[in-house]
């Protein structure tokens, strides 16, 4: 069974066709997230900007040479090539050598679709997610936030100027009401 092509193509045929509009939007859509993550993992503005040139290089040699049919969103999908060519080039800069070379080389695959679909559906899920939280009370995402910092449910209650099992039950509550609401917005 072969995958829908995503409708996303159209920026792979940009990058073959040289189309100035599309890769403009490109680059308008992905750079600042490319530089972000590479100044966040160690490296400089100009970095991010090889980074992100090779990733495009390499996009157009796998729809020139080897037919890329993309079957997921374009933009995740860059990302994961330049997170991947980040992480390598981090590999390559390490005091240690790695033993193992055949990672350094990009390989554009089924697994690297179902990542980026699987970014795609995180970034759908986590919106999903704030959405809901949004329509809580205060009161509850007060607690809600309190209890995603990870801290001891005893820690959370003292700081909240409640006891510990009024702090259980509110929680339970709220994540109830919380999880109502994703589903009202799965239908």
């Amino acid at each position: 069974m072969t995958k829908k092509v995503h409708e996303d193509q159209r920026y792979v045929a940009a990058l073959l066709n040289n189309d100035t509009v599309l890769v403009n939007e490109i680059y308008k859509k992905c750079a600042a997230k490319i530089k972000s993550f590479v100044l966040f993992n160690n490296g400089t503005a100009a970095d991010a900007a090889d980074i992100f040139q090779e990733a495009l290089v390499d996009i157009y040699n796998q729809a020139k040479y080897k037919d890329l049919q993309l079957t997921c969103p374009f933009e995740p999908f860059l990302l994961l090539v330049c997170k991947r060519k980040w992480l390598n080039e981090l590999k390559k800069r390490a005091v240690s050598p790695v033993t193992n070379n055949t990672d350094d080389l990009l390989h554009i695959g089924e697994d690297t679709f179902a990542a980026a679909e699987m970014l795609e559906q995180q970034k759908e899920r986590a919106a999903l997610f704030l959405a809901a939280f949004e329509k809580l009370g205060e009161r509850c995402k007060e607690i809600i936030r309190w209890s995603l910092k990870g801290d001891a449910q005893e820690k959370v209650a003292e700081a909240l100027g409640v006891t510990y099992g009024y702090l259980r039950k509110k929680k339970s509550e709220c994540m109830a009401s919380l999880v109502k609401l994703i589903d009202k917005k799965n239908d």
